[in-house]
């Protein structure tokens, strides 16, 4: 038996109400570009709408202009989706709230999650959309989850709650030394000043 290896998130797809909601909330609020549109291979009634979150993989929106929006909250039963997170730079992040307050769009307030900020809403159907910042920049050579993997080992060495900012300091020097070659014996801390 072998697994069938994922290399990243091809695409998610969300079942939309009219096409103007799902291009002004996609593109009018998260900028994310309107790059493609076709109808729903499957459902001949419905449009299929594609739109760019950025790093060129895509959200896209099965639309009908018959189905009614409903702002309630989506189901979070066992095997529905919680929440969509979206990647954001820390400069966007600063602006986050006073953006959705000019839109009027309620909001969770700035949540620390310790390797990262959050904060959380709701799009104009009821699905949980959050914008996430990393409070890091992985090194050269690695990703995000790179680091958060030494970070969580180092967390639960250390006995601690959560993931926070020593654990990221420690786990990028951590992933800078196993990958960088030194022509120093000793890599160990020094204290220049003394």
């Amino acid at each position: 038996m072998r697994k069938l290896q994922t290399q990243g998130v091809h695409h998610i797809t969300i079942v939309g109400a009219g096409r103007q909601t799902s291009i002004d909330f996609w593109e009018g609020v998260l900028g994310m570009p309107f790059v493609f549109d076709q109808p729903n291979l499957d459902n001949e009634s419905e449009s299929h709408l594609y739109f760019d979150p950025g790093d060129g993989r895509l959200i896209t929106v099965f639309t009908n202009e018959e189905r009614e929006g409903d702002p309630e909250r989506t189901p979070t039963d066992p095997g529905c989706v919680h929440h969509l997170a979206f990647a954001v730079s820390q400069a966007t992040f600063n602006q986050a709230v006073e953006r959705l307050d000019e839109r009027g769009i309620r909001h969770s307030g700035v949540k620390d999650r310790g390797f990262m900020d959050s904060i959380y809403f709701e799009d104009p159907l009821g699905l949980l959309i959050e914008l996430a910042s990393y409070r890091f920049e992985p090194p050269f050579g690695h990703t995000h989850a790179h680091v958060l993997l030494e970070a969580h080992r180092l967390r639960v060495e250390r006995g601690d709650y959560n993931i926070d900012q020593q654990h990221l300091a420690d786990a990028i020097e951590l992933l800078v030394t196993r990958s960088r070659d030194s022509l120093s014996g000793d890599r160990e801390p020094k204290d220049p000043y003394s």
